[in-house]
């Protein structure tokens, strides 16, 4: 019996690749798993959602380190101040989850629209 390779999945369609490029930032409203698992199933199969859904991603990373660095330093400052710092840390938070849904947003309505996104600021750790 011989073993054949896998074959490669179809290409998306333009439309698709389009839909699946703007899931990809809307996703990114609720964590980092929707971009990255559509990167990672999707990247091959439509030049639109590897760039995009890795875009998306690279944002999802960069907010995952400020809300990191947000309750490590919050751990201390609440420490030193006897917890007055909980109520900036909180703030702080907020504002993180403001900013995430309104630049995912923007960036899948843009791409949908059939333009590319890039985020305002992100680490690029994904090239």
């Amino acid at each position: 019996m011989t073993e054949s390779a896998p074959a490669a999945a179809a290409p998306l369609s333009e439309s698709d690749d389009k839909l699946w490029a703007s899931l990809a930032h809307f996703g990114g409203i609720l964590s980092f798993l929707a971009p990255l698992l559509i990167w990672l199933i999707l990247k091959d199969r439509g030049a639109k959602v590897n760039v995009e859904a890795k875009e998306s991603l690279n944002f999802q990373i960069t907010v995952a380190i400020a809300h990191i660095a947000n309750f490590i330093i919050g751990l201390i400052l609440t420490a030193v101040t006897f917890g007055l710092w909980s109520i900036v840390q909180t703030l702080i938070w907020l504002a993180i989850v403001v900013v995430t849904v309104i630049f995912c947003v923007m960036g899948g309505i843009k791409v949908n629209n059939g333009g590319s996104y890039r985020y305002p600021f992100a680490f690029r750790f994904i090239k």
